[in-house]
């Protein structure tokens, strides 16, 4: 059954999607989307204590070996990701029965957990599969389960905002192609490490140099690197809450990995950085996204929406130090992608109790909330100065790890627009803080408690687990570390 485990990892929540569908009651559905789930994080425990062990894993399905048949491939960087996808859908589907019956019509409960089920199926098989062609199909799977779920709540807003980003994401999903045919064209193979091996041969040629561009055009549109990134507010802000959660937490990091894997694992960290200017363009955006993004939330009134731009500005920072073309740089990168998807899980969470509770995430109906939803307040103060970069939180782990790599570039600028974004982070999280905090009760809270336990223990989960990785950095810093050997060849 060990041998068994990768391929486990996408069939359980693909099969059980469908297998939802045959149970009648909503809170069975819940538990059974809630087991999988967890099975998947048992699974992604055990294969990254493995890989960590013995070194990466190849599987191959029906025992047809590459270029013919398909691989799964299994390294660190792939387990670090399948780690906190499974994590995280964990706790958000946890949360989900109460969020869901608040802000989703009742007749669309089971096929919400569907849904969903097939969103996470397609993320964990694109993080494992070694095939370009499947890792374009399971980004699709992905991406159209998103749109879905974002579509499913009752508020109008979301089918607009739906609509925007199934246009963007068929573009990027184009692009992609695009570039992959390309390479199939060009090497006559789909397996990545037959490509890697191929696509040396012919790095010069202007095929293959068109190919990377429409890659990195339309993996740039899935992850909204600004200014590509138009899509995202509103999709989070207008989507029900539970889905905002998952897809904030999740669904740009798996984009990134899926970008980290074909520049350095396919395309080659020397084509990318050097035959490509992909340093200078990954710079200048990362920097221009991280000040025009952050700007940009202060003057959000919808807090959804404010904290979506600062996923924008979080973006922003990941494609900045990834830009740095060093292995501190990589290794900033990636511990950023593992500690924003923390950040960003809680606060939305928390967001998801304060929109059960009061039916909006209006920032003129936060006065005073401290006083009637304490323990969900004093989540969303964490979380937010995690986002700022305060000591004991994982985003100071990521802001002093972006400095140093930084400094070691010699990029003073970078160091100056790091510290500013911190700056503005703290301007829009305090804008949270004084209305509940320091401004009186609304009478629009009337008669408001704080939110149930189902919500409360999930979002103190990840609020707590923001404080422990900020004091305790051995596992985040130790695996993205290896996993940038891994990338870099073992050159660290």
């Amino acid at each position: 059954m060990t041998a068994q485990l990768p391929i486990l990892q996408v069939l359980l929540p693909l099969i059980a999607a469908p297998l939802c569908l045959i149970i009648s009651r909503a809170t069975l559905v819940w538990l059974f989307a809630l087991t999988t789930s967890l099975l998947c994080f048992g699974i992604s425990i055990q294969l990254l204590i493995r890989i960590l062990e013995t070194g990466p894993l190849i599987y191959t399905l029906g025992g047809w070996q590459a270029p013919i048949g398909i691989e799964l491939i299994i390294d660190t960087l792939g387990c670090y990701l399948l780690l906190l996808v499974t994590a995280l859908s964990s706790i958000v589907l946890f949360a989900s029965k109460t969020s869901v019956n608040k802000e989703i019509p009742a007749h669309r409960h089971t096929l919400f957990y569907v849904i969903y089920l097939m969103c996470l199926a397609g993320m964990l098989g694109l993080i494992v599969t070694g095939d370009a062609f499947n890792a374009f199909i399971f980004l699709e799977i992905t991406a159209l389960s998103s749109y879905a779920l974002i579509a499913m709540g009752n508020d109008r807003r979301a089918l607009t905002a739906a609509l925007s980003y199934l246009l963007v994401g068929t573009l990027g999903a184009t692009f992609i192609l695009i570039g992959i045919g390309l390479m199939y064209m060009t090497t006559g193979t789909l397996n990545m490490h037959d490509l890697s091996e191929r696509l040396v041969n012919v790095a010069d040629s202007r095929t293959i140099l068109t190919a990377f561009s429409f890659f990195i055009v339309g993996v740039c549109l899935k992850l909204a690197l600004f200014p590509l990134h138009w899509w995202l507010p509103k999709a989070y802000a207008y989507a029900p809450s539970i889905v905002s959660s998952f897809l904030a937490a999740t669904s740009t990091k798996v984009a990134i990995f899926m970008m980290l894997r074909f520049v350095y694992s396919v395309f080659g960290h020397e084509f990318s950085f050097t035959v490509l200017p992909l340093q200078n363009i990954l710079l200048t955006l990362g920097l221009v996204g991280i000040l025009t993004a952050s700007a940009m939330a202060i003057y959000q009134q919808n807090i959804k929406q404010l904290l979506a731009y600062s996923s924008v500005a979080q973006v922003g920072y990941m494609m900045l130090t990834l830009g740095f073309n060093s292995a501190s740089g990589l290794v900033a990168t990636l511990l950023h992608l593992f500690n924003h998807a923390l950040m960003k899980g809680a606060l939305f969470l928390a967001l998801a109790a304060v929109m059960y509770r009061i039916g909006s995430v209006q920032i003129q109906h936060f006065s005073g909330l401290a006083k009637t939803m304490p323990w969900t307040m004093a989540a969303m103060v964490i979380g937010g100065l995690s986002l700022v970069g305060l000591p004991f939180t994982v985003g100071f782990i990521s802001k002093w790890h972006m400095v140093i790599a930084s400094l070691e570039s010699g990029m003073w600028f970078a160091t100056a627009v790091i510290l500013i974004g911190s700056l503005l982070a703290a301007i829009y999280v305090w804008r949270i803080i004084e209305a509940a905090y320091f401004k009186p009760v609304s009478k629009h809270l009337t008669g408001v408690t704080e939110a149930p336990l189902s919500l409360l223990v999930p979002i103190w989960v990840l609020t707590l687990t923001n404080l422990y990785f900020g004091i305790d950095t051995r596992l985040t810093v130790s695996v993205s570390t290896s996993a940038v050997q891994s990338l870099l060849g073992g050159a660290l």
